[in-house]
Order: structure tokens, then C-alpha cells, then sequence
């Protein structure tokens, strides 16, 4: 099969980039499973195992597809394109807009939320992680988002931390910070290690009691959660959008509360870090995400849309930033 994957952002990703990423994983697991990948992305990609063509928002997409492409994987909503067969994987909250009737989600929650059952969870490819040390000390926890974005709930995470008398690591974000409104943390218990890459969040995860994930929204899916329990991290959060999906009492608690957190946190050693392990393998690697997305890209070759309608979302009444109680 010969596969276009489009995403208006350059490749790969270096620090921060969840959802580039993603289609870096997908494209290489597609590759490895002997189909032809080329992407339409952002200037300045480059990719060893596939084709790439730069993407020109200014310029009509039918354009821009080659001729000899089966299907293309859409990463965002595209209008007016029927050039060939296509999905579009949905990986943010769009709001209340009517989406593509071939939208996929990234986790079921996400998907009923936008009267849809169509999904594919995220996945990691383990190859660009080093090996975890489940027997190597554990010395703090960790919040792994972009801090700036307040539904990430950093100060919660904080809060968690300091309430339990446990030291903070924030991978993604710094101690002033000004883009946002001006921010200032003075807690000298938390350091922040900014935007990093693979390799220094692994260092960071391999030796942390548990990811905080404190999400004052609907959180799509959260890729931090998959990689905190590769490296034998329970997840501690609050009970929004995906998490309940993907984090079972085994490998978790989730709760709105500071309080009940904090208690959780100080009991983290009763989590079985072998078992975080090989639940993030077994439900969340890139060979089943792939698995599951040959299936929809055969499913639209033969002619079949995804969605009955076009998925838009149910309860248009919601809270910006959900519940959270100290």
C-alpha cells in the first residue's frame, strides 16, 4: 500500500511534538511492515525511511497529493478533498465544530464525546526509549505536558507534590514564564527541566515514583501516560476525558482532589512497576497502532466512510477547566 500521511508541522520532532511524534512511529511501523510511506508535511522535514513532500497551506490539496497514493492519513480537518481515499485521525478537542465524516479519535472516550466510536489509541515506539531500570531508585515524581497550557494543570501537580513532601520534576515547561501571562514559581522543591527530548525524559521517568496528571479538561488521550508507565511510573490524576480508559486501578488513581493525590503519591511504592511496564507494552505499542490503522485505510479503499454522520460534539455546554479541589 502506498501511504500519504499530511500534518501541516515539520518532522521529526525534536523536543516537544506529540502528535509529530506519533506519525513518525506510525510512518516508520508501516515502512517496517513493508508499505510505502510519504509524508506531506511542514518545511524543513526530513525522513530516512520515507518520501517527503513539502506542505503548502496556500494551495488547494488536491494539488498536492501525487497521483500514485492509495490512501492519505489527514492529521487535521481538510475541506474539499476527493482526490483519493482518506481518514483524518482528530487528536485535539475541536470544539463544536462539525468534523470530516471519516475522523478517527484517539481514545473511545474522545470519540463519544463527539458521537463517534470510531478510535485508535496512541501508541510508542519503544526503540527511541532507553531501557528502563524498574530496580533503580526512585527519587521524586514527575509532570510531563506543556505547562503553559493551564488545562495541564501544572500548579495542581505542584501542589500534589508539596503536599505529599515529595520533590517535583516538570519536563516541559520553566520556573518564569511570560508567554502566558506572567508566571512565577517559586518553589524551590520543583525543577524544571524545559522542553527535552527522548533521551532526558527517560533519564527523568526512570527514576520517578509517579507521572502527576492533573488535567483540568477532557484530555484526548495524553501520550505522557503511555511513556510514564513504560518506565514503571503509576499515573496520578484527575478522572477526565481518556484517563479512566487508560489508567486501571492497577496502574493508577485518579481523583480531583489535592488531598486524596498527595495520599496516593505517598503510597506509590505499593504500584507494582513491572506491571505499569508491560501494561504500556502490551495495550499502547506501535505495532498494534498500526495494526489498527491498515484496518480503516482498507475500509475507506473499499469504499466505506468511517462515521454514519459527521461527528461533532455532544455536550457543547462544558466547563473550560473542570473540576479541581485542594
Amino acid at each position: 500500500m502506498n501511504i500519504l500521511i499530511v500534518n501541516n508541522t515539520p518532522i521529526p520532532a525534536t523536543k516537544y511534538g506529540g502528535t509529530e511524534r506519533i506519525i513518525w512511529w506510525l510512518g516508520r511501523e508501516l515502512n517496517r511492515l513493508g508499505h510505502k510511506i510519504t509524508y506531506l508535511v511542514g518545511e524543513g522535514s526530513s525522513c530516512p525511511f520515507g518520501k517527503v513532500l513539502i506542505y503548502d497551506p496556500a494551495k488547494d490539496i488536491n494539488q498536492q497529493v501525487p497521483d500514485d497514493i492509495d490512501v492519505v492519513h489527514f492529521q487535521f480537518q481538510v475541506h474539499g478533498f476527493t482526490k483519493k481515499p482518506y481518514i483524518v485521525t482528530v487528536h485535539n478537542n475541536p470544539g463544536s465544530a462539525e468534523l470530516d465524516v471519516n475522523s478517527v479519535f484517539v481514545s473511545a472516550n474522545h470519540a463519544q464525546r463527539h458521537g463517534s466510536s470510531v478510535f485508535v489509541h496512541n501508541a510508542i515506539d519503544t526503540a527511541d526509549y532507553s531501557k528502563p531500570d524498574l530496580n533503580n531508585k526512585r527519587t521524586h515524581a514527575h509532570f510531563l505536558a506543556k505547562a503553559a497550557w493551564r488545562v495541564k494543570n501544572v500548579k495542581g501537580a505542584i501542589d500534589v507534590a508539596t503536599t505529599s513532601g515529595n520533590k517535583l520534576v516538570v519536563l516541559g515547561g520553566t520556573r518564569l514564564n511570560i508567554k502566558m501571562g506572567l508566571r512565577f514559581t517559586p518553589n524551590l522543591n520543583v525543577r524544571f527541566k524545559g522542553m527535552v527530548g527522548d533521551e532526558a525524559k527517560s533519564v527523568v521517568m526512570n527514576s520517578s515514583k509517579a507521572l502527576l496528571f492533573p488535567v483540568l479538561w477532557h484530555e484526548p488521550f495524553g501520550i505522557a501516560i503511555v511513556e510514564s508507565l513504560y518506565f514503571g511510573c503509576p499515573v496520578l490524576g484527575t478522572p477526565y476525558g481518556s484517563l479512566p480508559e487508560l489508567v486501571p486501578a492497577e496502574v493508577g488513581f485518579l481523583s480531583a482532589s489535592n488531598s486524596e493525590l498527595a495520599d496516593a503519591l505517598k503510597n506509590a511504592d505499593a504500584f507494582d512497576k513491572k506491571y505499569c511496564h508491560q501494561y504500556a507494552i502490551d495495550n499502547f505499542n506501535i505495532g498494534k497502532m498500526a495494526t489498527e490503522y491498515l484496518a480503516l485505510y482498507r475500509n475507506v479503499l473499499n469504499g466505506e466512510q468511517l462515521n454514519q454522520n459527521k461527528p461533532t460534539l455532544i455536550e457543547r455546554d462544558q466547563l473550560k477547566y473542570l473540576p479541581w479541589n485542594n
